[in-house]
């Protein structure tokens, strides 16, 4: 899938930042291929970019209208297709990480048709996968987990990405979500992988490497979410992680979009260990990743200092503070030259 860049980033009428989380993602991490950003009314998000018309976006050379939207379902709102048409008889192709198909829409698929314009459906891949086999394989993986879902799971591993490289690592990043498709150019989007295949899945996205190569796959959901419980176990068990980062949002009271109250870090620190075992028996946390975006300085780094102390592990918050204390985890517990 090769998606025509740079980009108008369309955030529809979303009520949230949270809404736009693909948006924000690929804004955060490829913002030079972000030219601009297309709202419609009520919209309650903002990338920061200059908002455009359809024909300012093609005056200033965007090639794609990327959907950077992650709503509940997956769905296409009917209000937004005009918008997308739009676009289409204005010379740009569309790319979505919606479930929904853009192709099964018939306004759509007609525009693209008479225009001569691609349609990327981020979300789905013509890749078959086998059942997992939970065989161990060389090379080294990282997994990032979360007390909920949307905490910085994807974020985490970006920026150990890119901390691990600075220091002389070798490790890549491994997309299973829409966002970190876009922002890769590679990965699977897990969640609309049959069930039977995830784990499987994610032994195709992380093969076996070279045995200090680290592969550092981004979690999805929660296992005590209960809406997605499902997907990260598979991602747990296709993983055969040897590492894992706990990723936390401390101001939440419940998990997104139900009334189930947070777990605990040291639960999900437990839990993590107990079912990832069944695939690496030696699999251990090396560090937690809290989301302080809306913590002051002082009282996010007091609150980070009790974490590391409470659970013996480098707590920051991976963009605002860096990954330091995590890298320096990983490499004084699995040395170079070390892995079986």
């Amino acid at each position: 899938m090769q998606i025509a860049t740079p980009y108008l980033m369309f955030l529809g009428d979303v009520p949230d930042r949270l809404a736009a989380k693909t948006a924000y993602g690929i804004a955060d991490w490829r913002p030079e291929w972000c030219v601009g950003q297309l709202r419609m009314p009520a919209c309650a998000a903002d990338l920061g970019i200059p908002d455009l018309t359809l024909a300012e976006a093609v005056e200033k050379g965007c090639r794609t209208l990327v959907i950077g939207v992650a709503n509940a379902g997956g769905v296409l709102p009917d209000h937004w297709v005009d918008e997308v048409v739009a676009a289409l008889e204005a010379g740009l192709d569309v790319a979505s990480g919606l479930h929904v198909r853009l192709g099964s829409i018939p306004r759509i698929a007609e525009a693209a048709e008479r225009n001569g314009r691609a349609l990327h459906d981020v979300r789905h891949t013509d890749e078959t996968f086998d059942t997992g086999k939970g065989t161990p394989r060389p090379g080294r993986r990282l997994l990032s987990v979360g007390t909920d879902c949307s905490v910085g799971k994807k974020y985490t591993v970006l920026a150990l990405e890119r901390g691990m490289r600075e220091r002389g690592l070798d490790a890549d990043f491994r997309a299973t979500g829409q966002t970190g498709v876009f922002i890769s150019g590679r990965g699977v989007a897990i969640d609309a992988v049959v069930a039977d295949f995830i784990s499987g899945a994610v032994e195709w996205i992380a093969p076996a490497a070279a045995p200090d190569h680290w592969d550092l796959i981004e979690g999805q959901g929660s296992l005590f979410h209960p809406s997605f419980a499902g997907v990260s176990l598979g991602l747990l068990h296709g993983a055969q992680a040897d590492a894992f980062v706990v990723c936390h949002e401390p101001s939440r009271t419940a998990m997104r979009g139900v009334k189930h109250p947070l777990p605990s870090i040291q639960a999900v620190i437990d839990l993590t260990v107990q079912l990832g075992s069944l695939t690496n028996p030696g699999i251990r946390p090396v560090g937690i990743a809290v989301n302080t975006q809306a913590m002051d300085e002082a009282p996010a780094r007091a609150l980070l200092a009790h974490l590391a102390e409470a659970h013996g592990l480098p707590a920051t918050d991976p963009v605002r503070f860096g990954v330091e204390g995590i890298v320096d985890r990983l490499v004084s517990e699995f040395p170079a030259g070390a892995a079986a």
